[in-house]
């Protein structure tokens, strides 16, 4: 593999290419992580809400890669992440995956009903008692990810939230870079029609790329984020790791990110309530 590869965050040292395992179940999640691991994955996303955990742990146990050099993230869901239930909730995960403590434990998103203070406490009780050996969040806002950093006693290395081209997260993406956490972007790709924009045709074509990898490419050439695209396709699954051996122009970069638009988000945020 050419380039960074990694991403050094606040003590972690994150792939900055991961597979994500959402609606992943049973044999045909174990399935498509022996396929990560060996298309050469070394990052692997799962959540306690996703009820993949024990299927993403008994795919790497049997794997041939040791458990030394595969980065696995979890996250607590949002009825979950009071004082108390944060840690039982990262217990259980702990014991389902079955390779001893994560690498990265995440509030899968903020929930205003539980006072921040209590969630970045738990959160950072989980990494003192050895549950994590980093932890993060998903899904904060620029405000919510300032307050939270001001609460933490331990650090923080990610925020986890949704990005593609369609979607500007620049506000997000410099806060994150101002306090040294990596953004990891799920839904790189979008809804499936970013491949089809001509933009990233005409891109893919020149370049002799799948036009999927030309968007993963887009995410990880930019300093300090990640990218953990989802797929129960072998075939696909490889091709999404085929981004070390080709890099986008300047001006590559600049036509995919002008395909932002203001309705470009898929996952409606209104639910989590953001006045805490």
């Amino acid at each position: 593999m050419h380039g960074p590869h990694f991403i050094e965050a606040n003590g972690a040292k994150i792939p900055a290419v991961g597979f994500g395992t959402w609606q992943l179940r049973a044999g045909a999640c174990v399935r498509a992580v022996d396929a990560a691991l060996g298309a050469g994955y070394r990052h692997i996303d799962t959540a306690r809400m996703y009820g993949n955990e024990r299927e993403v742990g008994e795919a790497i146990r049997a794997s041939s890669v040791s458990r030394e050099e595969v980065f696995v993230t979890t996250k607590v869901w949002r009825e979950d992440i009071g004082a108390g239930a944060l840690e039982r909730s990262a217990e259980a995960s702990v014991r389902d995956i079955g390779i001893g403590p994560v690498d990265l434990l995440l509030i899968h998103w903020p929930n205003a009903a539980i006072p921040l203070r209590a969630s970045i406490g738990a959160l950072c009780n989980a990494r003192r008692q050895g549950l994590a050996r980093h932890i993060g969040v998903s899904n904060f806002p620029v405000a919510l990810l300032e307050e939270a950093l001001g609460l933490a006693t331990e650090p923080l290395v990610a925020n986890q939230c949704e990005y593609h081209p369609r979607l500007d997260q620049n506000a997000v993406i410099a806060a994150c870079r101002r306090h040294g956490l990596a953004f990891v972007s799920y839904s790189p790709l979008g809804k499936g029609d970013i491949v089809n924009a001509a933009a990233v045709r005409a891109i893919a074509d020149r370049l002799g790329r799948a036009p999927a990898q030309v968007v993963l490419r887009w995410h990880i050439q930019q300093p300090g984020v990640a990218a953990i695209p989802r797929s129960g396709s072998p075939a696909h699954i490889a091709e999404n790791f085929g981004l070390f051996d080709f890099s986008l122009s300047a001006d590559d970069m600049a036509a995919i990110s002008a395909l932002a638009r203001k309705d470009g988000r898929l996952v409606d945020m209104g639910w989590a309530r953001f006045d805490s």
